[in-house]
């Protein structure tokens, strides 16, 4: 939880500067305790893996969040049953007239294929631009990630000569960040995609402000104040066994899929892996949530003013 200490206090503006959350006495007075509303739109095939994924790291902090599953509005599921989808999750049209503290949109098995020949391209890029009127903070994990900077930034994806797929080792750019708060120099981070974003394609005026990245597999983490976004291109939220079985999946359907590099001991994929970022999973999007409790507006109906988090905060 954050530190309340009076407003003028010198120590306040070093303890902000190393990262330490610091509550104003006048944000202490102006909230009060309700739940975080918080949405998903999963756009990956095991929903219920995911669903269990993200949950699991939101559901671990000390204050009550309400989660929210969302779906694409005219997109039918190959991979979920019909039941579960009907009981649990919302069309996004259902709810865009609803506001939420925060916004996470996960990736989709999509690599392959140009943004604009995605069957649900269009009302992705309005749900892009939704959350800038409706949401307070937003997370976009991997293709969902290149598709919020192609969309609100111009970036392009490039394809890969082969994928992406192990734990890489990751540098801490940006230890001040509040969302890198308590975190290592020395960051492993699964990684499992078919593209990229590169750093050369980040535009000089956007405010992208690169927080993890790796001499290996390149960006990994964004923060865009700019649009209240973070992106995220890898997998902090895997389990243990998802790149495993990612690799068994691939390799039974006959893909060329490369051993995951740096997962199994000593390479040998009869051993089971060992999970080496779970602590950091838990540490990032407690950090995420803690931002935005400190930031969003009580009042719901507040929410989507337009102005940097960063700057709020």
């Amino acid at each position: 939880m954050p530190i309340r200490i009076p407003d003028q206090l010198p120590a306040a503006r070093t303890l902000e500067a190393e990262g330490v959350v610091v509550m104003r006495e006048a944000d202490a007075v102006r909230q009060d305790i309700r739940p975080l509303r918080i949405g998903l739109l999963n756009l990956m095939p095991d929903k219920i893996r995911t669903e269990t994924q993200i949950a699991r790291l939101i559901g671990a902090t000390p204050l009550q969040v309400e989660l929210t599953l969302v779906r694409i509005t005219g997109h039918t599921p190959r991979n979920t049953a019909a039941d579960h989808m009907a009981t649990f999750y919302r069309a996004w049209e259902d709810v865009r007239s609803e506001r939420f503290d925060g916004f996470i949109v996960t990736g989709a098995p999509v690599e392959h294929l140009p943004f604009a020949e995605v069957s649900y391209w269009d009302e992705l890029r309005d749900i892009l631009d939704w959350t800038q009127t409706h949401v307070h903070h937003s997370l976009t994990i991997c293709w969902a990630a290149q598709a919020a900077l192609h969309h609100l930034h111009g970036m392009p994806k490039h394809d890969l000569p082969a994928k992406a797929f192990g734990v890489f080792r990751h540098d801490n750019r940006a230890p001040g960040s509040p969302y890198l708060r308590g975190f290592p120099d020395d960051i492993p981070v699964p990684v499992s995609r078919w593209s990229e974003v590169r750093h050369d394609d980040i535009p000089a005026e956007s405010g992208l402000e690169i927080l993890l990245d790796s001499d290996e597999t390149g960006l990994c983490l964004l923060n865009d104040p700019r649009h209240r976004m973070l992106h995220m291109f890898n997998h902090l939220e895997y389990d243990t066994q998802t790149l495993a079985n990612e690799y068994f999946r691939d390799a039974a359907g006959g893909a060329p899929v490369p051993l995951p590099a740096n997962y199994f001991p000593e390479g040998d994929p009869a051993r089971p892996p060992e999970n080496r970022w779970r602590g950091l999973a838990h540490l990032l999007f407690a950090n995420w949530i803690n931002q935005i409790y400190q930031t969003t507006p009580f009042d719901l109906t507040a929410i989507g003013t337009g102005q940097p988090l960063d700057a709020a905060a």
